[in-house]
């Protein structure tokens, strides 16, 4: 059964810095694309990032420059790294994943979700 796990929201003022964790079970990691997402109270999800099996990245516009992700296969987790937060980053985040091993049209395209972990970035 394909498990994902989010970890490491909480609380920070901006300007910040998270470090979210997707652990993952079910499935051979290492060969598929993972994904993070994000939706704000009153807003559509957002995708956010994604990383391909070869390790290829991809960003949203808003987060560029600022959040990398990253893939740890020997513990079939995947990280989100998150600077310079802002007041608009507020969301609860999810990663999320597909069978397949490239982020080709990610964002609209995942299959697996995990159950979210809430990020707020005070002013």
């Amino acid at each position: 059964e394909v498990q994902l796990v989010e970890s490491g929201g909480g609380s920070v003022p901006a300007g910040g810095s998270l470090r979210l964790s997707c652990a993952a079970s079910g499935f051979t990691f290492d060969d598929y694309a993972i994904g993070w997402f994000r939706q704000a109270p009153g807003k559509e999800r957002e995708g956010v990032s994604c990383i391909s099996s070869d390790g290829s990245t991809y960003y949203a516009d808003s987060v560029k420059g600022r959040f990398t992700i990253s893939r740890d296969n020997a513990k079939n987790t995947v990280y989100l790294q998150m600077n310079s937060l802002k007041p608009e980053d507020t969301a609860v985040y999810y990663c999320a994943t597909r069978f397949y091993y490239y982020c080709s049209s990610w964002e609209s395209n995942m299959d697996y979700w995990g159950k979210g972990t809430q990020v707020t970035v005070s002013s």
